[in-house]
Order: structure tokens, then C-alpha cells, then sequence
């Protein structure tokens, strides 16, 4: 992370918070999380590692060491990071997070104030998540000879993926390539649906993140409304999603598909069997809706990928064949089944 977003970063913090993390040695570029709970220890996750952060800004694994938050502390940073105005984020406290300068989401819970339409704010917030926003171009490159049919046409393509393991940092760079284009593929329209503002990490309209030079945004919307929303209003040839699973946004799917769009998502998942536990999922897959399956795991850099499957269950692609000079013309039939 450059001095400048890392310092940017920071100052959203509260004064004795901000301090501790100024003397932090670790690269804040592989950091994932920061947790503030109220009477409860700083946490940082490091490289999918959960640590406690001690006063003079070291890392430990021990509880009697860790800095703990007071409810002064988390009140302050909020106004730090609301800019003193709760009431201009009152769109986002009804979801749960803030996006703030840099892309950063910043997740709160507290106590929820409901009305007849249902939450209408939240307050006496207790609970803060600090997902840091990273942007690692070129990290989809990998997946791109098998996602695109005759260098012309992108695959219906269902990336899969536990939590902390990169799928929305891999689904951020794939529309950026499919958008640019390169020597090798042409660019194209993307249409993308950010409901948590994750993707782009909107900032006042302006996205934080390079999502390349055609694609469109729609921040804050529902996915299944968004993706209706796209293809009758900006004639994208890709609409890109984060984490589907309902049933609006299967059939969402089913019309972005029927229109002749191609179709990009994530989806929460350890695998395809995985998948097959959940109602709507087990769906996509009966029908073989998605041409391509990406599996992530967890093991070495972020978005790594793990396997890769087409719609009728055939491995174009294992890890551990990859790393030896695997080529996506030389499939190993292995049905998912």
C-alpha cells in the first residue's frame, strides 16, 4: 500500500488507535482486516491470520497483551470516518457498512432502529469491521484463456470461494481486463452491480478502484434490480456481481442470460458439492447455467485458484497440474457429477 492511501487509511482512526497503528512494521498491503469491538482487543488479520495488536503496535497471540477498545475510542473513529455526519451515510447504516475514501468498507453493527419498511438506521454502534480495499492487477490473468471462446466471446463464469481468499480482489481485476481488452482479447462493455460498494468501492459517485475504461457502475443497488437495470440501460456485453445465492437474483441470472449477456459472479462456497447443499446453487448447477466454475483456496497469494470446471463437470484445471505447465487445450476429464 503507497504512504499515502496507508496514511489515509489510518487517520480514520481514532488518536490512540491511529497512534498504535503508525508503529506497525507489517505491509498493509497484505493486510485484510482491523476489528474494533467495544471493551474487546484490536484485532488485525494478516494473510488470513488473526492477531492481537498491542499497544506499542506489535502482533501477538496472546490475549493479556492485546490493546483493548474503549467505547469512546470506537465513537471517535466513527466520526472520523463518517466525516461528523452519521446522517449523510443514512443509505448505508440500513445495510451495515460505510465505504470510505481509498474503497475501504467499513462494516458496523450496533443497535438496529426499525420502522414499517423495515431498518431505517442504526445507532449506539459497538461493532466495527475495517475490510481493506487492495487492488492486485493482473491476478486474473491466469484464468482468462479459459473464460474466453475464440478470444472474442467471455464464458458465463461462477467463481467460488471461501471467505479471506480473494474472490472479490480476482472478480475486481477480470472486469478490468475484459474492459480494457489487451493485444490478445478485445475489450468490451461491462455493466457491474456493486450492492456493497466493494468492487468499485464507490466514493462520492467515483469509483476507488480501476474497473476499466468501459465499464459501468451501479452502486449501492440490489443485484437482481441492477442487472435488469444494465441490460436495459447500457447494453453491456459482461455484467459482473458479487456473492448471488437468492432466489431474485437466479432469476436475475436467468434474464441477464436470456438477453444475451454474459455473466460474471461469486458465490461463497468451499467447492461444487458445497454448493450443492444450497437450494438456489444446486439450481445453477442442475441446469448448468454457468459454462465455467472457478474453485479458490486459500493457499499462497490472493485469488489463487484451486480448480476449474465447465458446465458438465469436466476439470480444465487442478492446481497442482498448473504449477507444472498445465495448458487449458489439454483437459483431464474429471466430472464434478
Amino acid at each position: 500500500m503507497r504512504v499515502e492511501r496507508k496514511d489515509e487509511l489510518i487517520n480514520l482512526f481514532s488518536k490512540n488507535i491511529r497512534e498504535i497503528l503508525n508503529k506497525v512494521v507489517l505491509s498493509f498491503d497484505e493486510v485484510q482486516e482491523i476489528r474494533l469491538r467495544v471493551a474487546a482487543p484490536l484485532i488485525m488479520v494478516y494473510k488470513n491470520e488473526e492477531s492481537y495488536l498491542t499497544r506499542s503496535g506489535e502482533i501477538s497471540k496472546r490475549l493479556e497483551d492485546a490493546y483493548i477498545i474503549s467505547k469512546n475510542e470506537l465513537k471517535e473513529t466513527m466520526e472520523y470516518m463518517s466525516n461528523y455526519s452519521l446522517y449523510a451515510f443514512e443509505e448505508e447504516l440500513k445495510q451495515g457498512f460505510l465505504t470510505v475514501q481509498g474503497g475501504h468498507r467499513i462494516g458496523i453493527a450496533g443497535k438496529t432502529i426499525l420502522d414499517e419498511s423495515g431498518i431505517k438506521t442504526m445507532k449506539y454502534i459497538s461493532f466495527m469491521n475495517i475490510r481493506l480495499s487492495h487492488q492486485v492487477k493482473g491476478c486474473a490473468s491466469p484464468i482468462l484463456p479459459f473464460i474466453y471462446k475464440n478470444h472474442r466471446e467471455v464464458c458465463h463464469t461462477l467463481i467460488i470461494s471461501p471467505p479471506r481468499c480473494g474472490k472479490t480482489t480476482l472478480l475486481r481485476d477480470l472486469i478490468r481486463q475484459i474492459s480494457d481488452g489487451s493485444g490478445e482479447f478485445e475489450g468490451m462493455n461491462v455493466g457491474v452491480v456493486d450492492e456493497r460498494s466493494e468492487i468499485g468501492a464507490c466514493y462520492q459517485g467515483a469509483p476507488q478502484n480501476d474497473l476499466g475504461i468501459r465499464t459501468d457502475i451501479l452502486d449501492c443497488c440490489p443485484k437482481a434490480n441492477g442487472m435488469m437495470m444494465l441490460i436495459r440501460t447500457m447494453s453491456p456485453r459482461v455484467i459482473a456481481v458479487d456473492e448471488v445465492g437468492s432466489r431474485e437474483d437466479l432469476d436475475a441470472i436467468e434474464y441477464v442470460m436470456n438477453c444475451g449477456c454474459k455473466l460474471i459472479a461469486t458465490v461463497h462456497g468451499s467447492s461444487i458439492e458445497d454448493l450443492k447443499q444450497k437450494p438456489v446453487l444446486r439450481t445453477l448447477l442442475e441446469e448448468q447455467i454457468f459454462e465455467r466454475y472457478i474453485v479458490l483456496n486459500n493457499l499462497g497469494r490472493i485469488g489463487n485458484i484451486d480448480q476449474i470446471f465447465d458446465s458438465r463437470g469436466t476439470q480444465l484445471y487442478k492446481a497442482n497440474i498448473y504449477q507444472t505447465g498445465y495448458r487449458p487445450d489439454k483437459q483431464e476429464s474429471r466430472a464434478y457429477g
